[in-house]
């Protein structure tokens, strides 16, 4: 999918600076409609951009603050929505498409970022002050001395959400200690939640299709009704540890017990496989072999969809990740390999063949 680079509408008030698009803080429908599909879709998500340089809002002026952000068209606005009444400038970096914390993460939120775009936008002819307000989740990507040295500008970091932009900017620039924690609470994991269950729903199609074959599959050929009674079961079992990974342990993270990502997702999955396997009909899966790999594949499955979301939150670190991943990826491996064996027994036994 091409890179998109959106326009922005002009809103009220005037800007001293020339050649500046003037913003409104107002979203429209067209900027509902986008957050919105970037929760949904990852090709949208990733090609969600606006054009990096220089933004105003309202009369902004040579003393008006200035503000940085990404050039993630989400981020953008949530920024720019949270200065309604204010007059002020919006530096955004390019950060190819990528939020401020990540984009602070994999560098391009970076000092020479800054330091380059400070100097294209000629910010320095445009503004009385030396100070740009960036948001605190940035702060690892930029060296604070080295901006000033080479712009002249000095760095403050603003609070960890734009919603308390605000009270931030009437205090003079003066965050609480409120505004610098991190809350990630149940709304805002509940929001995420479909960046996980999307693109896990694109393998559990090719899930379905390999298990009505599978369970279909009979010596005489591929049975129906064979797949249907057979294979129901394990694609409920499959559809509860989809929704344990990617839906019921973001929501419930805090409350389920470990720190690790990939435990929570086991933990999950395993209550929630366990206890279908007790109330599906005896008959349902009466092959001690197929319990078996129920109980082992699917709790796994959901281990590895909860892992995932460790790139949606800000709890996380990069070597925590990695060093999780480290861990947990040979074990899925062998879930994986003793899962296929279970299978090929209970195979073997449903046919008759010396089990």
């Amino acid at each position: 999918m091409a890179v998109e680079l959106f326009d922005l509408p002009g809103g009220s008030g005037r800007s001293t600076a020339e050649n500046v698009t003037v913003v409104p803080t107002e979203w429209s429908r067209q900027d509902a409609w986008g957050r919105l599909r970037c929760r949904l879709f990852n090709s949208v998500r990733m090609n969600y951009r606006v054009k990096p340089g220089i933004y105003a809002v309202g009369a902004a002026d040579g003393r008006s603050p200035v503000l940085v952000t990404a050039n993630y068209k989400l981020s953008f606005d949530l920024l720019r929505r949270e200065l309604s009444g204010f007059d002020a400038w919006i530096v955004v970096l390019d950060t190819r498409g990528i939020n401020v914390w990540c984009a602070a993460g994999k560098g391009t939120f970076g000092t020479e970022e800054l330091i380059r775009r400070i100097r294209a936008t000629r910010l320095p002819e445009i503004v009385e002050h030396r100070r740009v307000i960036l948001p605190q989740l940035g702060a690892p990507g930029v060296q604070a001395h080295v901006v000033k040295e080479h712009t002249g500008f000095s760095v403050d970091y603003g609070p960890v959400y734009a919603r308390d932009l605000p009270a931030y900017l009437r205090a003079g620039c003066r965050a609480t200690a409120q505004m610098r924690k991190v809350h990630f609470d149940f709304r805002e994991r509940l929001e995420l939640t479909p960046m996980e269950i999307v693109p896990a729903l694109k393998g559990f199609g090719i899930f379905l299709a390999a298990v009505f074959v599978l369970f279909g599959l009979q010596p005489e050929g591929i049975l129906f009704h064979s797949a249907f009674n057979n294979g129901l079961p394990v694609a409920i079992l499959g559809t509860a540890a989809l929704l344990s990974g990617t839906f019921l342990t973001p929501l419930l993270l805090p409350w389920i017990p470990f720190r690790s990502f990939a435990v929570k997702g086991f933990l999950a999955g395993g209550i929630a496989t366990a206890v279908l396997v007790f109330l599906l009909p005896a008959k349902a899966l009466q092959s001690a072999y197929l319990q078996a790999f129920a109980l082992l594949f699917f709790p796994a499955a959901s281990s590895y969809l909860a892992l995932q979301f460790t790139g949606s939150t800000t709890f996380t670190s990069i070597s925590g990740v990695k060093k999780e991943l480290k861990i947990a990826l040979p074990l899925y491996v062998a879930a994986g390999a003793i899962a296929l064996v279970l299978l090929v027994l209970y195979k073997l036994q449903d046919w008759g063949i010396g089990i």
